[in-house]
C-alpha cells in the first residue's frame, strides 16, 4: 500500500526541530520530501550522538525524505531550487521573518516559478512585533507561552521547563495538520496559500484548553490557577512510583474504596469535580499518605479491579519491555546502511487503506543530488558541471 500522501512532493528548506518534525510525519505518510540543506548540512545532523552526520535526532526527524545540499547564495545554486520548486506542490520554509526574501525565496518569488503552491512559514513568534526577529529556542517558548509558569515549584514557585522540547514538537504537528489542510483546499478549490504559524501561537494553543483555561472568562476566578490546576498526580508507594486519577465521580468513588477511603466520597472538599480540583493539594496529600503503605505492582491491581486510571511511572529505558508499548508494536527496529539497528516510534496513526510507515532512513548529506536533478530534467553533463 502507498501512503495517503503518495504523489505529494514537498520542498523542505527547514532545519532544527519543527519543520524537520512536520515533514516527517508527512514523509511517513507517503508525501516525497526533498530535503535542500546549506553545503554543511542541517545543523542536527551534527548536534548529539552519532557519526557521518547522523545523529540521532537527525535519523527519527528527517527519515524518509531525500537530501540534496545547496549553495543558495550562488546562482547555479537558485537555479536548481527553482527547477525543483516549479515540480512541487509544497514549499515550507523556517528562517526568521525576512531572511527568506533576502535569499530570493519569499512568496512572491516562488509563486512565479509555481503559482498554486503550498507556501508555508514557520517562525518563532510571528511575521511581527517587537520580538519577531530574536533568535528563539525551546526554552524562549516554554518561558513566553506560560508554561515554564505551568511547571513552577509548588513550594519556592520557581518557574520550571518541561524536559523535552514540547514547544517545536507541538509548532510541527500543528504544521503538518495545517499543511494537510492547505493541500486538500489546492486538490478541492485549485488554490494555493501560503500557512503561516508561529511556536507561540502553536503553544498558547495548545496550553489553553486546560493550562490557561482561567482566562477564558473575562473575569477573577475563585482560585488561583497557578496554585491549583496541573498537579503533578506521581505518587510514592511502597517500592516505586505510580500516577493515579479520578476525574468522574464514578472514578472518584473507585479510588476512595481502593484506598479504604470511602468517607471521602461525600466529604464537602471533594464530593464534586470541581471541588476535586480546587481542593488538589490536599487531596494529593491525603492520597499520598495512603499510598506509601503497599507495592506499586498492589496498588495497580487494586485501582484495575475498581476501574480507576492508572498506570506506574516507568523510566525510559523501560518503555521497551512494558507490555502494552510491545502489544502497539509502536517501537521499531530496522538496519541503517551506515549506523546498524536503529530502533524508532513508529506513525502514530494507523491508516486502513493508505499504509503510513517510515518509508526510508535518514539520508546521508546530498545522497541523493544526482536523483533529484536527473528528476529535474538536468542531464549528466550538467549535473557534471554544476
Amino acid at each position: 500500500m502507498t501512503g495517503p500522501l503518495d504523489g505529494i512532493k514537498i520542498v523542505d528548506l527547514t532545519s532544527m526541530i519543527s519543520g524537520p518534525v512536520a515533514t516527517m510525519l508527512l514523509a511517513d505518510q507517503g508525501a516525497e520530501v526533498i530535503k535542500v540543506e546549506p553545503k554543511n548540512g542541517d545543523i542536527v545532523r551534527h548536534v548529539g550522538f552519532g557519526d557521518k552526520g547522523l545523529t540521532g535526532t537527525f535519523l527519527t526527524v528527517n527519515r524518509g525524505k531525500k537530501s540534496i545540499n545547496l549553495d543558495l547564495k550562488s546562482e547555479s545554486g537558485k537555479e536548481v531550487l527553482k527547477k525543483i520548486i516549479i515540480t512541487a506542490d509544497c514549499f515550507i520554509q523556517n528562517f526568521r521573518p525576512g531572511a527568506i526574501e533576502r535569499m530570493g525565496f519569499g512568496e512572491e518569488e516562488v509563486r512565479k516559478i509555481k503559482e498554486d503552491i503550498v507556501y508555508v512559514s514557520i517562525s518563532g513568534f510571528g511575521e511581527e512585533g517587537p520580538y519577531s526577529k530574536k533568535r528563539v529556542y525551546d526554552p524562549v517558548i516554554q518561558a513566553l507561552s506560560g508554561l515554564a509558569s505551568i511547571q513552577s515549584d509548588r513550594e519556592t514557585g520557581r518557574p520550571r521547563m518541561v524536559r523535552t522540547i514540547v514547544p517545536d514538537k507541538v509548532t510541527a504537528l500543528t504544521a503538518a495538520q495545517a499543511i494537510t489542510a492547505a493541500l486538500l483546499a489546492k486538490e478541492r478549490k485549485g488554490i494555493g496559500q501560503h500557512v503561516r504559524l508561529s511556536m507561540l501561537d502553536s503553544m498558547i494553543n495548545f496550553l489553553w484548553p486546560e493550562g490557561l483555561v482561567h482566562l477564558t472568562f473575562n473575569r477573577e476566578e475563585k482560585f488561583s490557577p497557578d496554585k491549583k490546576l496541573s498537579q503533578d498526580l506521581v505518587y510514592e508507594t511502597k517500592d516505586n512510583y505510580i500516577t493515579v486519577g479520578a476525574v468522574a465521580d464514578s472514578e472518584w468513588e473507585g479510588l476512595c474504596i481502593s484506598l479504604d477511603k470511602e468517607e471521602w466520597i461525600s466529604d464537602e472538599r471533594f464530593d464534586t469535580p470541581t471541588k476535586r480540583v480546587v481542593n488538589a493539594p490536599e487531596r494529593f496529600h491525603e492520597t499520598q499518605k495512603v499510598l506509601r503503605n503497599k507495592s506499586a505492582e498492589e496498588w495497580l491491581k487494586i485501582f484495575d479491579l475498581h476501574d480507576v486510571p492508572c498506570a506506574p511511572v516507568l523510566e525510559r529505558s523501560a518503555l521497551l519491555e512494558h507490555e502494552q508499548i510491545i502489544v502497539n508494536e509502536i517501537i521499531e527496529e530496522y538496519n541503517h546502511p551506515t549506523s546498524g539497528i536503529i530502533r524508532q516510534a513508529r506513525p502514530a496513526a494507523k491508516f486502513s487503506k493508505t499504509e503510513a510507515k517510515i518509508q526510508s532512513p535518514a539520508p546521508l548529506l546530498g545522497e541523493h543530488k544526482r536523483e533529484i536533478l536527473l528528476d529535474i530534467g538536468m542531464s549528466e553533463k550538467e549535473i557534471s558541471e554544476l
